[in-house]
């Protein structure tokens, strides 16, 4: 009686081990991703600064809008996941990505070797340049009539750093703001001689303030400049996600259908 009673627990316990197995490998094919490492139905949280029309604002119902949002929402619809937007402000676009609190910068971001040092970067969405701004008196012809003249740019970015080359990095002479068109109404206010900013955001602030009195030039110094989405350092599935999403947009035509640009 008692070796049948042994042999019996010795079945029961050898099949709730069998069962155990089982309920352990169904659970290692769910999560938050596909088994196949798919992206479908995936949220990604971009990190964004909301005063760079046309690439992203605000609207009269609270929502970001702009190219940057369109672009990405294209790239989302032909690779099946979602995204959630942050206007956090430029600064905190890098650090958040940096911290993992965010996973995509989305903010007009110029690649360039030194931002390539701290994070990887999709395949150039926009080709840009650096315009010049001044009041439409100023006796300012080029980049080089600001030398040792006061300029405004937004805090960090490319203006910024053209400005630090002509001026250099411990100038006083460069008065650096969050935003673009802080920078412009300094100019205006007659705080400063010029800005320097990208020339789509010039050009859209010059169209929603028309009477603006207001003068453009063009340098040849300046180079062109390439928008791209940004990721974390090493997070090669995402950026591979996007990289997929962004050539079909390219190939297809919606890229160009958004921003006017035929950009290959």
């Amino acid at each position: 009686m008692k070796k049948r009673f042994w042999t019996l627990l010795m079945i029961v316990a050898a099949f709730t081990l069998v069962l155990a197995g089982c309920g352990a490998k169904e659970n290692t094919s769910t999560g938050d991703a596909p088994a196949d490492g798919g992206a479908k139905d995936k949220v990604y949280k971009v990190g964004t600064e909301a005063t760079f029309a046309p690439f992203e604002s605000i609207d009269d119902k609270g929502n970001i809008v702009g190219l940057d949002v369109d672009i990405l929402q294209a790239i989302a619809d032909e690779m099946g996941f979602k995204v959630e937007w942050e206007n956090i402000g430029w600064e905190p676009v890098f650090q958040t990505i940096k911290n993992g609190e965010t996973h995509i910068g989305a903010s007009g971001i110029t690649i360039n070797e030194e931002r390539k040092a701290s994070f990887d970067f999709t395949e150039p969405y926009y080709e840009s340049q650096l315009l010049i701004v001044v009041k439409e008196d100023s006796d300012i012809k080029s980049l080089a009539d600001l030398k040792d003249k006061k300029i405004s740019v937004q805090i960090n970015a490319t203006g910024h750093m053209a400005a630090k080359k002509l001026q250099g990095d411990a100038s006083t002479n460069i008065m650096a703001f969050e935003n673009q068109p802080v920078a412009i109404q300094e100019m205006l206010n007659g705080n400063v001689d010029a800005t320097i900013g990208d020339n789509a955001v010039i050009y859209e602030y010059i169209k929603a303030n028309p009477n603006a009195k207001l003068k453009v030039i063009e340098d040849d110094a300046f180079e062109k400049e390439y928008y791209g989405f940004m990721v974390k350092k090493g997070n090669t599935e995402l950026l591979k996600l996007l990289n997929e999403g962004l050539q079909k947009i390219k190939d297809n035509g919606k890229l160009a259908e958004i921003t006017g640009q035929d950009f290959k």
